[in-house]
């Protein structure tokens, strides 16, 4: 990772993404779609932004790791979301933060939490900058003198390694890259790999309650986690290291999924596992998405636990390029550590051929199938699709995602409603049709994780309201139809008014009550799951 510096306008490091010639096509093949001419606007630079002074004076004990630098302010401004480069594109960095920690120990976390709260400035915690949610641009409201962001990726080590038990002691600012690297020697893996592993750190997962490789059973980072440590403006909060406990609610339930608004986590001791050896992957078409999710239900419901069971619609398959639009392609795989997946994988298949599905059984039968045909070119596809929203929203492409989780029972009705509410929001706020597809990327016994993207032309100026009335139809229809407002990209600001909607009442104020307890100043990623302090 030495030498890297990531990208102030797209994803990943400098020197990555589309070539070229890669890019030409992907707009082109917007502008076909249309049938228009589409215009680029060019991406923003550092040097042509101007940023008002920064508003807070840094004390002595916290300038030899904290700035108020153009650049390093600039830099931990926005995430990955389509509003952030709608922003981005717009030189709109009113919200910057004012400084910027480079934190490279706990004791620095717990001064520069001890300095803000005291000053009353907000802190947001910032790690791999992946949030699709609006979770890390300072939006703090009026109420705060000032805002900080606390960059953890210096906290990058792993501390200890069990071996025996197959666990590990992990700082949080560690990107999962370098977990990997690090655990690889000792034949470890955490084999959590959410579509931003490039970026992700392990405290960011943690805190978003990231969702990873596995499409079953180990579907969370929720379920590697054996402890936590975490620093509030209060002291240090950690967990007993255990494989278990049934004592009372668990210290590491609250930390999860708090998105820094609870504490910074700093380390975790993680549940890690034996680097597999045994693989086998293909794929089986299905005439629709319909009877695909039934044999997903069948397998799901059969305690097989595929690493990868993807389903995805005939427009999901054709819009990226590995389908012709008239089938639904289910993406098959298991593996393991300790034995042949042969037998599991027959029996995955000849639920898939009872529900209608038909596949190739000599591809079925090579091990390295998931490299290669459909089931390669979907890897390939989801691993690139990240670097393909610098260049479309440059023409005024929306492109977006969400996802959500519904049971069984209820997922043909949901389905439709949901994906005929965002056609009409495309409708409604472009003036023309789009494209709305789905694909499963988590499956239980009693329901799927349907992820939803929406593709459509907007308009340039007025993109950020056109994507907003999408969004907010989209997610007023999960929320109507029984989903969740997001399964695993977290709640962040943009999902606050669904996740108010949501929650039971009590268990907000129980939120609120932990929230003034912990951080009684207020000062932790205000407008994430609570709101920010009133206007001082």
């Amino acid at each position: 990772m030495a030498g890297k510096r990531r990208k102030f306008f797209g994803w990943g490091y400098e020197g990555e993404g589309l070539s070229p010639t890669e890019a030409d096509a992907l707009i082109k093949g917007v502008a076909d779609r249309y049938g228009v001419t589409l215009e680029r606007k060019a991406p923003p630079i550092e040097a042509e932004i101007d940023l008002p002074a920064s508003k807070v004076e840094l004390p002595a004990k916290l300038q030899g790791f904290c700035t108020t630098d153009k650049d390093d302010r600039l830099r931990h401004t926005y995430g990955q979301s389509f509003p952030d480069f709608i922003k981005m594109l717009d030189r709109d960095f009113t919200h910057a933060p004012d400084a910027v920690a480079w934190a490279t120990s706990e004791e620095q976390v717990a001064d520069v939490l001890e300095w803000a709260s005291s000053k009353r400035v907000a802190v947001i915690p910032y790690g791999g900058a992946s949030s699709v949610v609006g979770g890390v641009e300072p939006v703090v409201g009026s109420g705060y003198n000032g805002t900080l962001s606390l960059d953890l990726t210096g906290l990058d080590k792993i501390v200890e390694i069990d071996k025996t038990s197959r666990a590990a002691r992990i700082q949080g600012g560690i990107r999962v890259p370098a977990l990997e690297a690090g655990l690889k020697p000792h034949g470890l893996t955490l084999r959590h790999f959410p579509q931003s592993f490039e970026m992700a750190t392990l405290g960011g997962m943690i805190a978003t309650r990231s969702g990873g490789h596995f499409a079953t059973l180990y579907t969370h980072i929720d379920d590697f986690v054996e402890s936590t440590r975490t620093v509030t403006p209060r002291g240090v909060m950690e967990s007993r290291r255990l494989p278990g406990s049934g004592a009372g609610p668990s210290p590491d339930r609250l930390m999860l999924g708090g998105e820094g608004t609870l504490g910074v986590i700093t380390e975790a001791w993680m549940r890690l596992q034996d680097r597999p050896t045994f693989r086998g992957g293909t794929t089986a078409l299905f005439k629709d998405v319909y009877a695909g999710a039934e044999a997903v239900r069948a397998i799901s419901q059969a305690g097989l636990y595929p690493a990868n069971v993807r389903l995805l619609d005939a427009a999901e398959t054709q819009t990226n390029g590995f389908g012709d639009g008239r089938n639904a392609v289910l993406v098959l795989a298991f593996e393991s550590a300790d034995h042949p997946v042969d037998a599991w994988m027959a029996r995955a298949l000849e639920i898939c051929r009872e529900c209608g599905g038909q596949y190739d059984e000599d591809a079925a039968k090579d091990p390295d199938s998931h490299l290669s045909g459909a089931a390669g070119a979907w890897r390939t596809a989801f691993i690139r699709m990240p670097y393909n929203r610098e260049h479309l929203t440059t023409v005024a492409a929306i492109n977006d995602t969400f996802e959500t989780a519904i049971t069984w029972d209820r997922f043909r009705e949901f389905h439709d409603n949901v994906k005929a509410a965002t056609e009409q929001a495309i409708r409604d706020a472009t003036g023309r049709d789009g494209i709305v597809t789905c694909r499963f990327t988590h499956t239980y016994p009693d329901g799927p994780a349907p992820y939803f993207s929406f593709h459509a032309l907007g308009r340039p100026g007025a993109m950020l309201e056109q994507w907003q009335q999408i969004k907010n139809a989209a997610s007023d229809a999960l929320i109507k139809f029984g989903g969740t407002i997001t399964h695993h990209h977290a709640v962040g600001r943009d999902h606050m008014p669904w996740y108010r909607q949501q929650m039971p009442a009590l268990f907000q104020d129980a939120v609120q009550g932990a929230k003034a307890r912990l951080d009684p100043a207020g000062i932790l990623n205000p407008g994430v799951l609570v709101d920010p302090a009133p206007t001082a």
